[in-house]
């Protein structure tokens, strides 16, 4: 198939083509940028709605995504889900669980699920997260739900992604603390107190809206819902939360700024890819310095400035 024939399968909605095009990227070989090239105006004709759902593990990440997922093809729109799932640092691999929560979805054609192995990245998210965004945008869907690893503090990279991020929390779990460390607290839009049936809930809730109250929010301050994911409590008020926090992106102008954004960082963070790739690739001349930096003879900055200067032609 010709990238010609692939980007207009891929505008047609062919599943297989969708599939086929997101592991193109996922192996950033020439294919993956000749592919990403042809299918630029496109992903600036068309922006979908991106929404980061993030939270430590059990706090029902995945019970909110179906929910959202059931609520958003009510309205008849089209939604990806990127579940990001944290591979074994011994061999590569990820369980891929989140996917099997979400099967009640699997069989409608307006759902598009694609469970994605961190394979080591930091930050809650897969390296290629932007890229597969952008062939979802060619594909034409409206809403992409990115759901986190869940490891804990460390999840911040969602934000630069995301147009609205939601951070969840349940109650029992020292939530409400760890909302205030590492920028977790800076980084939700919204905040959201799952397993609202239990208790504690509503002093989980308190103690976060408190937190909120400390901070400095320039235009928007971020609500704090109840929802019960696995029973729909909530996820209205949710929704209007996040319709709202749409509409304020918009009119206050910071939409068009975080998109601008993400895009910084995601040339940043390719730019990084390759350079590290390109040093790795002499093997001598790093363990040569390596070496030099072990025994006393250089330190790490002048290794760096020696290795840029190789690497530069």
């Amino acid at each position: 198939m010709t990238t010609v024939d692939q980007v207009a399968a891929l505008r047609s909605g062919d599943v297989r083509t969708l599939a086929r095009s997101i592991s193109i990227v996922e192996t950033q070989s020439a294919q993956a940028r000749k592919l990403l090239a042809a299918i630029a105006p496109l992903v600036a004709d068309h922006s979908p709605q991106v929404i980061g759902i993030t939270g430590s593990p059990g706090v029902g990440k995945s019970t909110i995504t179906a929910a959202l997922v059931s609520a958003y093809r009510k309205e008849g729109k089209r939604v990806a889900v990127l579940a990001v799932d944290p591979s074994s640092p011994f061999s590569g691999g990820a369980l891929l669980g989140d996917r099997i929560r979400m099967q009640q979805h699997a069989n409608d054609p307006g759902v598009y699920i694609r469970s994605m192995a961190s394979r080591g990245h930091l930050g809650g998210l897969a390296a290629t997260t932007p890229q597969v965004i952008a062939v979802l945008a060619a594909a034409g869907f409206d809403v992409v739900l990115i759901e986190t690893v869940g490891v804990g503090q460390s999840e911040v990279e969602v934000a630069a992604t995301a147009d609205t991020t939601i951070v969840l929390l349940a109650p029992g779990m020292g939530d409400g603390i760890q909302a205030a460390k590492a920028g977790i607290l800076e980084i939700g839009d919204i905040f959201a107190v799952n397993k609202a049936d239990r208790d504690g809930a509503q002093t989980t809730a308190r103690e976060v809206q408190q937190m909120i109250a400390l901070g400095t929010w320039p235009g928007w301050r971020p609500p704090v819902v109840l929802t019960v994911g696995n029973r729909d409590d909530g996820i209205d008020d949710l929704l209007a939360g996040i319709q709202a926090h749409r509409a304020w992106l918009s009119q206050s102008g910071e939409e068009q700024q975080r998109r601008l954004r993400r895009v910084r960082e995601e040339i940043l963070a390719l730019l990084a890819s390759r350079t590290v790739q390109a040093a790795q690739q002499r093997e001598a001349d790093l363990n040569a310095l390596a070496q030099r930096v072990l025994s006393g003879g250089l330190d790490a900055y002048a290794a760096v400035d020696e290795l840029s200067a190789r690497l530069t032609p």
